[in-house]
């Protein structure tokens, strides 16, 4: 039987990639005359990966990691108004309304009516608080949990919080840190793709065959998942 049920932020419930795309594309251009675009986007991944440690996730840390790129494409001689420029997108990226995906609302509404629901995400506190605000979706959640990183010890401490890992289930986009981290802590994982490409440093393979791992096309199925479970009926 389960009794919590963890929802993912970004990609899972809004929008996000794509606005970090967008930024991505801009920054490509701003500094064309110095590297192509793959090269680009493989220095900044590269300083993305370097900087999570650092930074942690988010926008904040994308910023300065493309001011970082910036400076070694550039061997140190960017100008000054290229800097502004990017730290300019960053602002716009934090500032960016809040869109709901498909089935989010609803989703959530679905759940809260039988389990304990709990918003688990990952990045800056300032800025998650402020998108959560900004959804509409802050008083269906019974907790709010905001982590520097998904791990499976940080699943474990967040499961015993709410129940006990094998009555916790995590529902969200990025199969390394919504599906095989709460899978490792002992609880349910759940993919729900959100239609883009995975961001590189959250790519995994999905568990084979594993009896606590289910994938659904989007959340609208979720409430007959948890139906399903709940019945100890077949998938």
């Amino acid at each position: 039987m389960l009794d919590v049920v963890g929802f993912d932020a970004d990609d899972t419930l809004w929008h996000n990639a794509r606005f970090f795309a967008l930024t991505q594309e801009r920054f490509a251009t701003l500094l064309a005359e110095h590297a192509p675009p793959g090269d680009l986007t493989d220095r900044l991944l590269a300083a993305e990966t370097r900087n999570i440690g650092r930074y942690g996730f988010g926008v904040k840390g994308f910023t300065l990691s493309m001011i970082e790129t910036a400076l070694e494409v550039t061997e140190g001689r960017v100008p000054g108004p290229v800097i502004a420029e990017i730290l300019a997108a960053g602002r716009e990226m934090l500032d960016h309304p809040i869109e709901l995906l498909p089935h989010a609302r609803a989703a959530v509404e679905a759940v809260a009516g039988r389990h304990r629901v709990v918003l688990i995400t990952k990045g800056d506190l300032l800025h998650q608080e402020r998108k959560l605000a900004q959804s509409g979706l802050g008083d269906l959640f019974d907790a709010v949990e905001i982590v520097s990183d998904k791990t499976p010890a940080v699943y474990a401490r967040l499961f015993a919080r709410h129940s006990t890992p094998e009555r916790a289930l995590m529902v969200g986009d990025s199969m390394r840190s919504d599906v095989l981290a709460p899978i490792a802590a002992g609880g349910w994982g759940v993919h729900v793709p959100h239609g883009g490409p995975p961001w590189a440093i959250e790519h995994a393979e999905p568990p084979t065959h594993h009896p606590r791992f289910r994938a659904l096309p989007n959340l609208g199925a979720l409430p007959a998942l948890l139906e399903r479970l709940a019945e100890g009926a077949p998938d």
